[in-house]
């Protein structure tokens, strides 16, 4: 299977950019702003924090500043009002505003990004054994492991820690990836249980929940790609973590390249953004030399898939909405589908890996030789 060409690839993520900029909220969107490309989430929350992330890292890949500029426009909207109170999720934001801080003279942003990566070490609830606590808005979660904390908060405390020389912030973003996949990393398939409680010492439904896999694939590969050393001793056993859940991942895959919200149960609906996420941590750990080139097809598949489910206006459909921890399977199979700007970012991070192979390759094929 080949990649398509880069100027179908670029036309499709600019109307993924596009559609982005539309969301006003969840499943919310707004007719753009006459003054150019801004961004109106209204929210400062995980959502738009994955969605920032990816808009940014599209903003540097084509060395658009006038994109960069709409970034920190919305930061300075956000942060000029007044930030939401401290939690997993409201951490989010902080890893785009951690990588931005690179491209804007902005002082009093390097020091927000520096109190909050250290409120995160020495403030944030914590589990038995000093687990990052799953702490949102809406709840404590006392006692609670999930997948999504290392996406919503390791990642930047890993790159705040990479980008002020804190090793302490990088050590703990290592041991929280450890405390997490002893928890939540089922030996025998290598995938991971959305959540785990030390309240009654359980992983809840037992859910392989696709999205909460994808943050994990994503995770590692970004982990290695924003720390300049990893230990060999870590860097071998994540990378052996990462692999036994990309061998079921593979077996799993739907003929027509997506995966299932609950990944071993094909009866439950089909999910995009965590299909955009799996193949962009495929080709991303490929592109660090910690994915076998082998599970290329895979990324391949996935990423076809996800082309044919971005509409007109530039919205990616099948995103699932936000998913709070399910005490059932069934609880996962309802879970409706939204327009939301993870869906556009995870599709944006994807898009991106593609169109640089498929410019190199001359728009010919899928780059095999790189």
């Amino acid at each position: 299977m080949l990649f398509p060409a880069p100027e179908v690839l670029s036309e499709a993520l600019s109307r993924v950019a596009v559609g982005l900029a539309r969301l006003k909220g969840i499943n919310e969107t707004a007719d753009l702003s006459d003054s150019g490309y801004d961004i109106q989430f209204d929210e400062w929350d995980w959502e738009v924090g994955v969605g920032i992330y990816g808009l940014l890292r599209h903003a540097e890949a084509i060395q658009d500043r006038s994109l960069i500029d709409a970034i920190a426009r919305w930061y300075d909207w956000q942060i000029g009002r007044g930030l939401p109170p401290r939690q997993v999720n409201s951490s989010s934001p902080m890893l785009p505003l951690c990588v931005l801080i690179d491209h804007v003279d902005r002082p009093d942003w390097e020091e927000l990004v520096r109190d909050w990566a250290d409120w995160l070490v020495t403030s944030l609830a914590k589990t038995e054994d000093g687990g990052f606590q799953h702490v949102v808005k809406e709840r404590m979660n006392d006692g609670e492991l999930w997948d999504d904390t290392l996406f919503m908060t390791c990642l930047f405390l890993a790159r705040a820690g990479q980008r002020f020389g804190r090793q302490d912030w990088i050590e703990e973003a290592f041991y929280q990836f450890m405390v997490h996949e002893r928890f939540l990393a089922d030996p025998v398939t290598g995938l991971w249980y959305h959540g785990w409680t030390f309240h009654g010492r359980h992983n809840f439904a037992k859910a392989f929940w696709a999205r909460g896999n994808s943050w994990i694939t994503v995770a590692i590969p970004e982990l290695f790609g924003l720390v300049e050393h990893v230990p060999a001793h870590l860097k071998r056993h994540l990378v052996h973590i990462l692999g036994g859940q990309l061998r079921t991942l593979a077996a799993h895959q739907r003929d027509n390249g997506m995966f299932n919200t609950l990944v071993c149960d094909p009866t439950s609906p089909e999910e995009t953004s965590a299909t955009a996420a799996i193949a962009y941590g495929i080709l991303r750990g490929m592109d660090l030399g910690i994915v076998d080139e082998s599970y290329r097809p895979v990324a391949e598949r996935a990423l076809a898939a996800v082309l044919s489910r971005i509409d007109g206006s530039g919205i990616v459909l099948q995103v699932s909405d936000g998913t709070p921890m399910g005490h059932t399977l069934e609880f996962y199979r309802q879970i409706p589908n939204v327009p939301a700007p993870y869906g556009q970012a995870l599709v944006m991070l994807l898009l991106v890996r593609a169109m640089s192979e498929a410019s190199q390759a001359g728009g010919r094929g899928s780059g095999r030789d790189n």
